[in-house]
């Protein structure tokens, strides 16, 4: 008796076949693994680092009819942020909020400007605020006179995680290996599967067109996780990296890591389309990753950026994956706590599969 076809068994033989193949690689195993860990040991070694602008809060009691919180509020170098005592007070202790202002009227135009923050802020961005606000100061206070408008007191909230350089770079180097990784790829493979009438082959054999697609897929899945998890255990065991619920942390990071590599695998379908030749790919792929990696938060932090543009660079997918792994390890958020971030990677998977599938071609 003939034995049936297996689908499942020819889709498996093709994720094995792709996943040996991406182990013989050089390039692949470079880009999403040696040089990532490389970066995380350049970064890691840094030790903390800042940014050019500051979110702050003002404290609902404080005195706000002074030229001090004129300057403050004004300033382009300060974002206020507002809501409830308790979101406040959550996010200083989660580091979205480096420090909560109080201004305290002391005598006649005299006042005490008290920053209260936490170990979640990352220490230089304490410092340089307090740089900033110092400047304030002198620029407020009589030139000829020995006493100043305000003077500056600090104190520090306990309970708060310790905020490192490696919290800020692990998640954006994960971000940075599976964008890489999937755009380049898939878009190469196919490509190449295609111009050597390979897909061709495939598609005239019994095995389904879908499972031929999910089975080249899985294999790059598999191989890409399994650099996730080694970058999150390096991190962890030579960095110290936080995570904030443990294992869970851990497992919705991976979650959140194939979420973010599926979408990407989309755009390297799409351009190993509607290329016409091999030497046009990195110039697609480069364009659709280049803007990304300087704008999404993966080497600097994003507020670097002029606000006229935090708009685009918030709806960005590579904003969204590192933003949400952040939110993830670091703050302790859940899954369910990044419906924004999820929602955006979503809107995106639905525009870029769509066109993918209308473009993709077999020869």
């Amino acid at each position: 008796m003939e034995e049936k076809y297996s689908q499942t068994r020819a889709m498996l033989a093709i994720s094995k076949a792709s996943f040996k193949a991406i182990f013989k690689s050089p390039q692949a195993t470079f880009f999403s693994l040696f040089f990532p860990v490389v970066l995380i040991v350049i970064f890691g070694a840094i030790g903390r680092g800042g940014s050019a602008s500051f979110d702050v809060a003002i404290d609902k009691s404080s005195d706000t009819i002074n030229r001090l919180y004129t300057a403050i509020t004004h300033s382009s170098f300060i974002d206020l942020n507002k809501g409830t005592d308790a979101d406040i007070m959550d996010r200083l202790k989660k580091g979205r909020i480096v420090a909560l202002l109080k201004i305290t009227k002391t005598g006649d135009d005299n006042y005490d400007l008290k920053l209260t923050s936490t170990s979640a802020t990352q220490t230089q961005q304490k410092e340089q605020l307090r740089q900033v606000l110092n400047s304030f100061i002198d620029q407020m206070s009589i030139p000829s006179s020995v006493q100043k408008i305000a003077t500056i007191s600090t104190a520090e909230l306990p309970d708060a995680r310790i905020y490192r350089m490696i919290d800020f770079y692990l998640p954006s180097m994960i971000g940075f290996s599976l964008i890489g990784s999937a755009v380049f790829g898939v878009a190469f493979v196919f490509f190449n599967l295609r111009q050597t009438l390979v897909l061709k082959r495939m598609y005239a054999s019994p095995v389904s067109k879908s499972n031929i697609v999910v089975g080249e897929s899985f294999g790059r899945v598999l191989f890409q996780l399994l650099t996730v998890i080694f970058l999150i255990l390096f991190g962890k065991y030579v960095y110290n990296f936080t995570l904030s619920n443990g294992v869970v942390t851990f497992l919705e990071m991976l979650v959140l890591s194939t979420i973010g590599l599926l979408l990407f695998m989309g755009f390297g379908f799409f351009i190993s389309s509607v290329a016409k030749n091999q030497n046009v790919i990195p110039i697609y792929a480069n364009l659709f990753m280049f803007p990304q990696y300087f704008l999404s938060g993966t080497f600097f932090p994003k507020t670097f950026m002029p606000h006229s543009v935090q708009w685009l660079i918030n709806i960005l997918p590579l904003t969204a994956l590192n933003d949400s792994l952040r939110k993830i390890s670091f703050e302790g958020s859940h899954l369910s706590d990044c419906w924004k971030e999820l929602g955006i990677l979503a809107i995106w998977a639905v525009i870029i599969y769509a066109l993918a599938i209308k473009f993709f071609k077999w020869e």
